[in-house]
């Protein structure tokens, strides 16, 4: 009597394309996304693509049969304000939760404020909270260095650093931390706290913009909101670019952002403070006349507008 047949056990790829597991798990999609939306900033790309074909190889390795450890996935994002690093950590709590390595994929963003209490007994519930918030997801701590306060003896900072390490040690298959901030104040703080850059595999510096980079966001920014430089207005903006950057308190992206805000307000009062109709091409358009209105230009110079 012939033997029943019995199925064989699945058995591991022996082979597997990498760019169709890259296509199919839509990382991709969220790579060329992040180039679309940041001008420039081509380490800052290089390095999140590395990290992903990284994380990428891991999971097809595991899918392989091959055993390993979960990567150390904490990271440390320095750079001035303005050069895109939450945009940059929502893009990568995006590549996280598409390969598996997050449940839930949100982001939640803190500062000091979020995590410290002003009194005994204050601290540790409000950075629990936060951490569970933030639990199969990303937490991005921004100018984390504020935590240490090594001058105030009654600060209660160094409770939330303590709460973080171990969260960080002990659940870091479920919760990725990213801290960012100035690269100087960054580095003093991980000298003062080390248990936190031996925990953390990623370092990426975001460096300022270039003025042409800054010229091709504002334009990117106008035609959002659809508007659009004349050839006077986009002459007059590269000096204002040039004079703003050297002023105090420049933020670059983010700088861009508000000068335009305000830009776009002479525009509409100029508009209103002179009869007659007005057209499509007049509401859309800004002209060298909105933009030398600014206080960058005039012997204020000293205030930033």
């Amino acid at each position: 009597m012939a033997e029943p047949e019995t199925s064989a056990p699945p058995q591991a790829a022996t082979a597997i394309d990498l760019h169709k597991e890259l296509a199919e798990t839509q990382v991709a999609e969220v790579l060329d996304e992040l180039d679309r939306e940041l001008v420039g900033l081509v380490p800052v790309k290089t390095r999140i693509r590395e990290i992903a074909a990284l994380l990428l190889v891991d999971r097809v390795r595991r899918s392989m049969g091959l055993v390993a450890e979960t990567p150390t996935l904490h990271m440390s994002f320095t750079g001035n304000p303005g050069t895109g690093k939450t945009t940059v950590a929502l893009r990568m709590a995006e590549i996280l939760y598409k390969l598996g390595y997050i449940r839930r994929g949100h982001l939640v963003s803190v500062t000091r404020d979020d995590l410290v209490g002003q009194y005994i007994g204050h601290t540790a519930p409000k950075t629990k909270e936060v951490l569970k918030k933030a639990m199969g997801g990303v937490l991005f701590i921004d100018e984390a260095y504020y935590l240490y306060r090594p001058e105030n003896e009654r600060d209660y900072g160094q409770e939330a650093i303590e709460i973080l390490l171990q969260v960080m040690e002990n659940q870091r298959d479920d919760l990725v931390v990213i801290f960012a901030g100035y690269a100087d104040r960054m580095d003093k703080f991980f000298r003062a706290n080390p248990g936190f850059r031996s925990r953390i595999a990623h370092h990426i510096d975001f460096p300022d913009y270039s003025d042409a980079e800054l010229m091709d966001i504002a334009e990117l920014m106008l035609t959002s909101l659809s508007y659009h430089f004349d050839a006077g207005g986009a002459a007059a903006f590269r000096d204002y670019i040039a004079a703003r950057r050297k002023q105090p308190h420049f933020a670059n992206a983010r700088s861009i952002r508000n000068a335009l805000d305000r830009m776009r307000m002479r525009q509409a009062n100029r508009h209103f403070a002179r009869p007659g109709l007005v057209t499509l091409d007049d509401l859309t358009t800004i002209t060298a006349e909105d933009v030398r209105a600014s206080r960058v230009f005039s012997q204020d110079a000293a205030k930033p507008d």
